[in-house]
Formats: structure tokens, C-alpha cells, sequence
């Protein structure tokens, strides 16, 4: 019985992969993009270090670093001024504002982008119109409505002004995001056996909940800040919030610095936390309602 031998196969080595090619530098990157951007940070982030500054460094000291570190001007605010009780007022009505203006948007929303009607475009139009109106050209007719309501110093009239003032917007977002979602996927469900209802909850509402997080930071955010209405609808000091109790703070003939800052920097903690948490959720939502769908 004869053997075959068979001739082993050369290996063939690779061919040498080709040089990396050094990336040049352009020496103009960093003037013409670097450079805006830390002035940029440094004319943004300098103001919130002086308020930082007055808020931890004692009375009297003008060191630019805040040393020894006190905390008695937040002591002043919370305890002496009172800025606990702001502070939860203004909570509740943001809070209350994000809820009522998201519910509201969401169903408001949906309508605009699912059903045609007669007169949408006018809707859509007087509603993008709002947005041109001054918030002081609605005090004296919401001032007139909440009185004869009773709802004068009290933190539901304030939640309702302000549900007034950023539901336009709301509905606007909230449509277009609306829109991004298939309808199709609906018709499917549907088709299953769904109700439109069942449909909407099963299919549509997972899709927006980048849309419902960056509708509801803006009525937060918004709410938050609001001091116009706060300061004409509530005069009771009960009834205040942080925006208007920083400006009680502000003396006749003297002012206290270091307590300002330091309820500037209470009012603007929650406010930072809330777009560290979102953040995500809201770049996303914003950019699908910033595609027509």
C-alpha cells in the first residue's frame, strides 16, 4: 500500500499594513473653536463662583477664596429670613405646574397631531402667538379672575398662572413629538384588538417619554423662576416663594450679601439637579421634536 505524500502549503504572511498617516494639527483649531468655548464657560460659571464666594466666606472678608468656609449666611436664610417655607412653597407650585402642564399637553398634544379639524391652523397659530405676549399684560385679568375666585394667596391660583403661561408652549412641543411616533403602530394595535385608548398607552406613550421629561423640565424650570406672579398674586409671607424672598432680602439702606447669595444658591440647586438627572432624556426629546414628522 503506497503512501501520497502531500507537500505542505506555504504560508503566505500578510502584507505589511501601510504607515499611519500623522494627523496635522491645525494650529488655528484652537482659536477658532477652543478658545470661544472657555471664554464662553469663564463668562458663565464666574458669576455662580462670586455667588459661591459670598455665600461660604464670613462677613466682612473680601478673600477671593471663600477661607475658612462658614455657613452661617445659610443658617440666616433658612432659619431668619425664612427661606424653609419659600422653599417648600415654591416646590409645591413647581411640582403642580409640571404635572397640570404635562397631563394637559400630553392629551392636548396628542389631538393636535392625530385629528383634523376645522380651524387647526388658526389653533396652532393663536397658540404661537402667545408666546409674543408679555407675561404683565395677563396680571391685571388674571388678578381680576383670581379675586373674584378667592384664589388670592393661595398656591393654587399661582399653580394655575403659571399652567396658564407654559401650556401654549407645552402644546406646541408635545405635537410635534406626537407626530415622530408612527401612526401606523397604533393601526397595528388596533388591528389586535386594541382600543384607541389601550393603543395609546401600550404603544404611543412608551414613545414619548423623552417628550413628556423635557415638556415637564421646561413647566418646572419655568415655574420655578416665576416671579412675576408670585409677587402679585401672594401677599402673604406665608404664601411666598424663593424667587420673592430673595428680593425681600434686599434692604432699604443695606444689604446683605453674603445671605442673598446664599439663598441664590439654595434657589439654584434644585434647578442644576434637575437638568443633571434629565439631561439625557431632555437632549433626546429635543431633538426628536426637532424633526418634522
Amino acid at each position: 500500500m503506497t503512501q501520497t505524500l502531500t507537500r505542505p502549503e506555504t504560508i503566505v504572511p500578510p502584507p505589511p499594513a501601510p504607515p499611519r498617516r500623522k494627523k496635522h494639527r491645525d494650529p488655528s483649531r484652537f482659536f477658532r473653536l477652543h478658545l470661544p468655548l472657555v471664554l464662553y464657560l469663564l463668562f458663565t460659571l464666574i458669576p455662580f463662583y462670586w455667588m459661591l464666594v459670598f455665600a461660604l466666606r464670613p462677613a466682612g472678608e473680601t478673600a477671593l477664596v471663600p477661607w475658612p468656609i462658614t455657613f452661617e449666611h445659610f443658617d440666616t436664610v433658612w432659619n431668619g429670613i425664612g427661606f424653609g417655607l419659600f422653599f417648600q412653597n415654591s416646590l409645591i407650585i413647581a411640582l403642580g405646574t409640571l404635572v397640570t402642564v404635562t397631563v394637559f399637553a400630553l392629551m392636548g398634544g396628542y389631538a393636535l397631531a392625530r385629528f383634523k379639524f376645522r380651524g387647526q391652523r388658526v389653533f396652532l397659530l393663536a397658540l404661537l402667538c402667545t408666546q409674543f405676549i408679555p407675561g404683565a399684560m395677563m396680571l391685571i385679568p388674571l388678578f381680576v379672575i383670581f379675586k373674584s375666585a378667592g384664589l388670592l394667596n393661595s398656591l393654587t391660583g399661582l399653580i394655575i398662572a403659571d399652567t396658564a403661561f407654559q401650556l401654549p408652549l407645552a402644546l406646541i412641543l408635545m405635537s410635534g413629538f406626537v407626530r415622530n411616533v408612527p401612526v401606523e403602530l397604533e393601526e397595528a394595535a388596533m388591528v389586535d384588538g386594541c382600543s384607541r385608548l389601550r393603543a395609546f398607552f401600550a404603544v404611543t406613550l412608551p414613545q414619548l417619554r423623552p417628550a413628556l421629561v423635557a415638556v415637564g423640565s421646561f413647566a418646572f424650570i419655568g415655574a420655578w423662576n416665576n416671579f412675576l406672579f408670585a409677587l402679585m398674586f401672594a401677599s402673604k409671607q406665608d404664601k411666598f416663594t424663593l424667587p420673592v424672598g430673595l428680593s425681600y432680602a434686599l434692604g432699604e439702606f443695606n444689604t446683605d450679601f453674603g445671605a442673598l447669595a446664599a439663598g441664590g444658591v439654595v434657589a439654584a440647586v434644585p434647578v442644576v439637579l434637575v437638568f443633571a438627572v434629565v439631561q439625557r432624556f431632555l437632549v433626546q426629546g429635543l431633538s426628536a421634536g426637532a424633526v418634522k414628522g
